[in-house]
């Protein structure tokens, strides 16, 4: 059984079948979908009673009691407060953003996956789209993180360089879409309150003060800390599903980083930093079927231009950037990590066109309209082609899965260059 959970976390079993269950309900049932995500629990019996006309009401105290917030906002908090998990042990000794050479290339491509999207985006719309498409242009910045590491392990193998730089890139262009969450989609209808910011502080300050004091359980930190770090943002009118960001750094971590998701395989969690995820990953990973759930379900009807436009931009966007920015710096001197090639770029550049989850959390921010976010959501649903067009790119790069021991060597050889740098 044990095994079983494992698999199907590992696979990203749940969030998948979030999104298949969500695309199905709301095409055969889109009344009842729409009332099983928006209204409050104790009414949605309710409204299975009196039928499609009743309103949902959006007002009172009980919006806290929906599905969509609850998820949105409560439980995404532990998602971005995980990515952040990984930012923060990337920057330790032999993580990924350490030392800073290290790191130069995998970041230019990071550039490049951000910039890429937006100028196709930004050109495509204007080309063939709508003004009131505009506002989307932050949608196919992010790389789902979980399903692009579970797809570039199975076209390269598990402990391929392109993973770590896969990672890297998803974990760095994912902070960049935190970043674009809370300053470029503030809520229209309640402006951002910037004096409100002032809760952080005592939220980071009761953080660095248990790091003072040597608080050995994660719990305290999240509760305390992340209460204020929540309250701030909320009642500043930006995302509260940040509010970990600002709290995670300071969780006392390992000397030093052991890989981006290695640690998931071992048995010993020993820092708070690693407990946290520990604790709290497999609830976030199933807890993903219903954000998808609640995300994801988008009428075929409401399929349009601008879901296109943002297919275009995560798949074809961030493979040119990418590779157009990972491959420059290659040349100015700042190489490729030890065994990947030109061909391994193209193909990882693909794979970090898949932008399923927080492109459909940015969807959710971008617009207000409706049928606008049904149709950003379902450009972010279709970018899971990206897999499949991956493989294919794979295929005409002649490339061979890896066997381990070659990339044993690889890291062994490189060691040695690594120390003089």
């Amino acid at each position: 059984m044990a095994k079983t959970v494992e698999r199907l976390q590992e696979y990203s079993i749940p969030l998948i079948l979030g999104v298949l269950v969500a695309v199905f309900w709301a095409n055969v049932a889109p009344h009842s979908y729409h009332a099983a995500v928006h209204a409050p629990f104790h009414q949605f019996g309710d409204w299975l009673h009196a039928g499609s006309q009743m309103e949902v009401d959006h007002d009172s105290w009980t919006h806290y009691f929906t599905m969509h917030f609850l998820v949105n906002d409560v439980l995404m908090v532990i998602f971005f407060g995980i990515a952040a998990k990984e930012i923060t042990e990337a920057c330790l000794p032999n993580g990924a953003l350490n030392p800073v050479s290290k790191a130069i290339n995998p970041l230019f491509a990071t550039a490049g996956g951000v910039i890429g999207p937006i100028g196709m985006f930004l050109g495509l719309n204007y080309m063939f789209g709508k003004a009131e498409w505009s506002n989307g242009w932050g949608v196919p910045t992010a790389t789902d993180i979980a399903l692009a590491w579970l797809v570039v392990r199975c076209l390269f193998g598990q402990s391929h360089p392109a993973v770590s730089f896969l990672l890297l890139l998803a974990v760095a262009d994912d902070a960049i879409g935190l970043g674009i969450i809370a300053i470029g989609y503030p809520d229209p209808h309640h402006p951002t309150e910037w004096s409100q910011l002032v809760w952080l502080l005592p939220g980071m300050g009761t953080a660095l003060g248990l790091r003072l004091w040597n608080v050995r359980n994660w719990v305290p930190y999240v509760l305390i800390g992340g209460g204020f770090s929540w309250w701030a943002l909320y009642s500043a009118h930006l995302h509260p599903a940040l509010a970990l960001v600002f709290i995670v750094p300071f969780l006392p971590g390992p000397k030093r980083d052991e890989g981006l998701y290695e640690h998931i395989a071992h048995a010993h969690h020993h820092s708070p930093l690693e407990a946290f995820e520990h604790d709290l990953k497999r609830l976030v990973d199933f807890g993903l079927f219903f954000f998808a759930l609640a995300n994801a379900g988008v009428a075929f009807s409401e399929v349009n231009g601008l879901s296109w436009i943002i297919l275009a931009s995560l798949i074809a966007g961030k493979t040119i950037g990418i590779s157009a920015f990972s491959l420059g710096a290659h040349a100015i001197g700042f190489r490729l990590p030890p065994g990947m090639t030109a061909g391994h770029v193209v193909v990882t550049s693909v794979v970090a066109g898949l932008g399923l989850t927080v492109a459909l959390f940015v969807s959710g921010q971008a617009f207000t309209d409706p049928g606008l976010q049904g149709a950003a959501r379902m450009g972010a649903v279709f970018s899971v082609a990206a897999a499949g067009l991956a493989i294919v790119a794979r295929n005409a790069f002649r490339i061979e899965k890896a066997a381990e021991e070659f990339v044993e060597s690889l890291t062994v050889h490189s060691e040695p260059e690594q120390a003089e740098g």
